[in-house]
Parts: structure tokens; C-alpha cells; sequence
């Protein structure tokens, strides 16, 4: 993962298990990488599984008859909806 605002990082100071720090650096020498570069992909991941977001994913709404829909159901209603956006009247869902 390249970080072109490096020289806007900040420095600071972590407690690891000592445990934890021989993966790090066992991994950072078998991928050719530095442990500061595993260690900053490991925080960028767990920043972002802990992300609030300002919006929800899905923002849209649907209808429906409650039901679950089964596998084909889908599958015919997904395809069904390709074929009206790209206009194609014909054409197999796969």
C-alpha cells in the first residue's frame, strides 16, 4: 500500500505483544517490506473497520413483497433489469 502523504505522518508510540512483533517482522522480511510498512497497513485497516460513516451503504429503498426471494427469483429480476438499462431486449442471464 503506497502512502503518498507520508511526510505528513504522524509519529507514535505503540505497546505490541512481543509475539505479535516476530509475525511482523518474520512477514515484512518475506514480502521485502519494512515492519513500519506492515504496521501502518495494520492500523489503516483497523481505522477503517472502525469508520463511522456519514452515510449509510445502501441509501436506496425497495419494495417488496417481504418474502425472501429464491436464487432464480433474483437471478430473472437482476438480468431483467440489466436488459432495461442497457436496452437490449434480448440476451441469456447467466
Amino acid at each position: 500500500m503506497d502512502y503518498p502523504w507520508y511526510m505528513s505522518m504522524k509519529r507514535t508510540n505503540v505497546y505490541a505483544d512481543p509475539e505479535d512483533l516476530a509475525i511482523i517482522k518474520e512477514a515484512a522480511k518475506r514480502r521485502g517490506i519494512s515492519e513500519a510498512e506492515i504496521i501502518r497497513q495494520g492500523i489503516h485497516l483497523a481505522a477503517m473497520a472502525n469508520r463511522v460513516w456519514d452515510e449509510p451503504l445502501f441509501s436506496r429503498t425497495f419494495e417488496g413483497s417481504g418474502r425472501t426471494l429464491s436464487k432464480a427469483e433474483v437471478r430473472d429480476t437482476v438480468a431483467e433489469a440489466v436488459r432495461r438499462e442497457t436496452g437490449s431486449g434480448s440476451g441469456s442471464a447467466a
